[in-house]
């Protein structure tokens, strides 16, 4: 019995540690894709930050998520907008977060 919850934990360990290892994955490009501005909406509440630009890697691609409201994950936290980061290998997206002001 020891020997298979042992087993157990050490493949837990490593699915875990392939499921981080793919998260963290990062993939450049030498032309950035286009923004299309999007039309800002009336807030829905005075709460409600705007998020701008920002991107995400899906289907081999990199698609624009930016231009919504979202409200700050607790009071006093700001958005910091996501940015273009260049590199030897090209450039990355590194996406916009909240922070404490």
């Amino acid at each position: 019995m020891k020997k298979y919850v042992l087993n157990l934990v050490i493949l837990s360990c490593l699915v875990f540690a392939a499921g981080t290892y793919s998260a963290s994955a990062q993939v450049y490009v030498s032309v950035h894709p286009v923004w299309a501005p999007v039309r800002r909406p009336p807030p829905p509440s005075p709460r409600h930050i705007w998020i701008d630009e920002d991107w995400a890697y899906r289907g081999g691609r990199y698609v624009a998520i930016g231009g919504h409201w979202a409200v700050p994950p607790r009071p006093g936290f700001i958005w910091v907008p996501g940015r273009w980061d260049h590199g030897r290998r090209g450039d990355r997206w590194m996406p916009g977060r909240w922070a404490r002001r």
